[in-house]
């Protein structure tokens, strides 16, 4: 049976796959290093069945396969800590705006619970939008 992951531990393996530095990131070794954090080694399926580990490892795989493993080095110092200033105000500014969204995110749920939504209604295909040409009719006298 494998083990529940508590919110600490999907924080603790979140953690663990934005900090990955080796260029192969992969379920397995994934799995390995929250062995050491959570203290039992997680399945693969239980770390992909979570929504929030699922897409901080999609993002870091693309974020591999695009940029590379390599990070750039600045030039100075002053150059670097400037730009640690500046990516951790960026940060405060996500979180703050991730906060908002998932409180958002819970007023909508609660009230689709009570007034009866469904979640397959929530989770309909918006309509398409038919951007054919309109035809100008000319008046004529």
């Amino acid at each position: 049976m494998a083990k529940h992951l508590t919110k600490l531990d999907v924080s603790a393996v979140i953690n663990i796959i934005q900090g990955w530095d080796n260029d192969r990131l992969t379920w397995e070794g994934i799995c390995q290093a929250a062995s050491k954090i959570v203290g039992k080694k997680p399945t693969r399926q239980s770390l992909n069945s979570n929504l929030l580990i699922k897409q901080a490892y999609e993002l870091k795989k693309t974020g591999i396969k695009i940029n590379g493993a390599k990070i750039p080095s600045p030039s100075s110092l002053k150059i670097a800590a400037a730009r640690i200033c500046k990516l951790q105000n960026e940060i405060q500014s996500l979180k703050a705006i991730n906060s908002a969204l998932l409180e958002q995110f819970v007023k909508w749920q609660y009230n689709s619970y009570k007034f009866g939504l469904k979640e397959h209604q929530l989770n309909e295909q918006m309509p398409r939008i038919d951007r054919e040409r309109t035809i100008k009719k000319s008046i004529s006298h």
